[in-house]
């Protein structure tokens, strides 16, 4: 089939959206002919990965706004108009380009924020949508744990939710969607709510067969320290304050076990406090950020991953773990709730950040304590990642669930015809 991608955030070797929206375009490759628009910014990283490994289904559309246009757009500052603004222009190429290509299905898979809008169900043609995540929340009891900038992110991620919700543009999207993934149960009740029928929980998180075979071959750690390691942008709502509080009470039982961190953010500086402040600094090591090659090192020199993240809607770096034979030990919330199962690590309820703090030092002294259950859960990890998440088995699932799509991708073809106005230039 003819299937148009929209994929603002579209990256080869990057992690998050970027790998998201690089690896969707790849499968949909393996099975259809794909336009994919992305954003101009993206595209010398594209040519490089292209020039060693070509996808000859692909065609691409670059598309930025001016720079008079963008002047005030500075990393993640003015991201939300400036995403806006680049929908809009989007819809007016894509949709004079449908009239000569003739699309049978348009597939938005990035950002994937069920709050920000697309204009792309205006088409007439089948609209998928996803991977939706966006619709998780930490609870309030965490609240107070949170930096004066925590409080304010959360709250205005909120007000921009609920303005979202408000959106004629989203609820238009969320009624056209032919089908929508949705990276967790939270997100899928939200979607529902706008008016989302056929919407199945799918996460937006996978693995090369490469990658995972290269974890797979990582051995279990056999000598001491007994070392945790955690991964992600040092930001509130990651809470890495959680995992370190937690570490300074299993650290009394196991003095010689060390805390890895890996990544940066504007939380580094509160958190390197607060290990000195609980006399932990010199078991707690900060490593910056780290390229894909180094943070594989370094889950193969650590024992278990921990990750008491408040509202991911997925997590790469629990995959990754587990696909490596270490077990996480995560919060029951969001998408490391749908990756982690009770076979495959340890998942624990988030009522209140002391209850919090407390089993996740008792789930790590259960896991220091009895090797033997460490790998077994460990094994566990490792065959769920084989089964669910390689990138090449999520591209059937994608795949397959376009077949379904069938009849309403023929009414549409039937009622189209651009010399009847249907596609009016704007």
């Amino acid at each position: 089939m003819k299937v148009l991608v929209s994929a603002y955030s579209c990256e080869p070797e990057r992690g998050s959206e970027s790998a998201v929206g690089w690896n969707c375009v790849q499968q949909i490759a393996r099975f259809h002919e794909v336009w994919v628009v992305t954003r101009t910014n993206n595209r010398h990283s594209i040519e490089q990965a292209l020039a060693k490994k070509p996808l000859p289904n692909v065609h691409w559309i670059f598309v930025d706004l001016p720079p008079w246009a963008r002047f005030w757009k500075h990393g993640q500052r003015g991201v939300h108009l400036y995403y806006f603004l680049w929908q809009f222009i989007t819809y007016l190429i894509v949709r004079r380009l449908h009239q000569r290509v003739g699309f049978e299905i348009v597939h938005h898979v990035t950002i994937v924020n069920y709050w920000m809008p697309s204009f792309l169900p205006l088409l007439p043609v089948p609209f998928v949508w996803g991977p939706v995540g966006g619709g998780e929340s930490a609870p309030r009891s965490f609240w107070s744990s949170f930096s004066v900038r925590g409080k304010m992110y959360e709250t205005l991620r909120d007000i921009s939710r609920k303005i979202g919700e408000l959106n004629p543009i989203i609820r238009l999207t969320a009624r056209r969607a032919a089908r929508v993934f949705s990276t967790t149960q939270e997100t899928e009740k939200r979607l529902r709510n706008l008016g989302c029928r056929e919407v199945q929980v799918f996460s937006q998180v996978g693995l090369a067969t490469d990658e995972v075979l290269q974890l797979l071959c990582l051995p279990l750690r056999e000598k001491p320290p007994f070392r945790l390691l955690s991964g992600g942008t040092l930001i509130h709502w990651k809470g890495f304050e959680l995992g370190i509080k937690a570490f300074a009470q299993f650290q009394r039982q196991f003095p010689t076990s060390e805390y890895w961190l890996l990544g940066d953010g504007p939380e580094r500086r509160r958190l390197e406090k607060l290990a000195e402040k609980l006399d932990i600094a010199e078991k707690v090591t900060f490593w910056g950020n780290v390229s894909r090659s180094e943070l594989f090192q370094k889950l193969a020199e650590c024992d278990v991953l921990v990750h008491p993240s408040l509202h991911d809607s997925g997590a790469y770096i629990i995959i990754e773990a587990m696909a490596a034979g270490r077990p996480p030990v995560c919060l029951d919330l969001g998408g490391p709730g749908v990756l982690v199962t009770l076979e495959t690590g340890i998942k624990i309820p988030a009522v209140s950040p002391e209850q919090v703090v407390r089993d996740l030092a008792e789930a790590l002294c259960r896991l220091t304590n009895n090797p033997t259950f460490c790998a077994s859960l460990g094994h566990a990890a490792r065959m769920r990642v084989k089964t669910h998440f390689i990138w090449d088995k999520k591209g059937t699932k994608l795949a397959d669930s376009y077949v379904g799509l069938r009849p309403i991708i023929h009414r549409a073809q039937l009622s189209y015809s651009p010399s009847l106005g249907n596609d009016i230039d704007i």
